[in-house]
């Protein structure tokens, strides 16, 4: 059977009727590789991929932008950085918590982490320019400054790298939507770097 599961929130406790937690057994026919592909890369099935395995194709579209974010011109840091950033902007609790572990692993400092969990200041200049470009690509919908854009290449950017931010915020609102709606919860793995996001961020 598929996985449901529940969950406390501030409202009481619900069970989640609309989306389950898939396995290699539940999920669609079209998910099954997917599904093989992320076991065999982290040695567990996320609970993120396990919502996402519900459509064959939005997990395919996550996986494939995931992969794709390895080959851009950002260190495997800076694409952390990014992806962190995207998430705690959007108030996903569950990417925030998962990529403050990938952060870690990736070598990403740990006080650029917890600046970014905490909204505070990052104290790397080129690092803090490459967040705060992203945050404002993340709220102005794309609609960013001439002034952001040259700013960002002031630090040591290039235009190329101003395109993989729209990819990777392409690739984590697809997993902070669908968290938001889905609630999805937080394997035992992230549960070390949990995240509760500010009450402005919460609908």
């Amino acid at each position: 059977m598929e996985r449901s599961f529940k969950l406390s929130i501030k409202q009481g406790t619900r069970v989640m009727s609309h989306f389950k937690l898939h396995t290699a057994e539940t999920a669609p026919e079209g998910s099954i590789e997917g599904i093989n592909a992320v076991q065999g890369r982290f040695g567990f099935l996320p609970n993120l991929h396990a919502v996402l395995a519900g459509s064959p194709a939005v997990l395919k579209a996550y996986n494939t932008l995931g992969g794709l974010m390895a080959t851009t011109s950002f260190s495997p840091a800076e694409q952390q950085l990014l992806l962190l950033t995207i998430s705690a902007v959007n108030g996903c609790e569950y990417c925030v918590a998962a990529h403050t572990m990938a952060g870690k692993m990736a070598k990403l400092d740990e006080g650029v982490i917890n600046a970014i969990r905490d909204d505070g200041e990052i104290g790397d200049a080129k690092l803090a320019a490459l967040a705060h470009f992203t945050r404002a690509m993340v709220e102005k919908r794309g609609f960013v400054s001439d002034q952001e854009i040259s700013d960002v290449m002031a630090a040591g950017y290039n235009k190329d790298q101003v395109l993989e931010v729209v990819m990777a915020t392409a690739m984590k609102t697809i997993s902070n939507y669908i968290n938001h709606f889905a609630e999805t919860p937080l394997d035992d793995a992230f549960s070390k770097a949990i995240w509760h996001a500010p009450k402005s961020k919460v609908a």
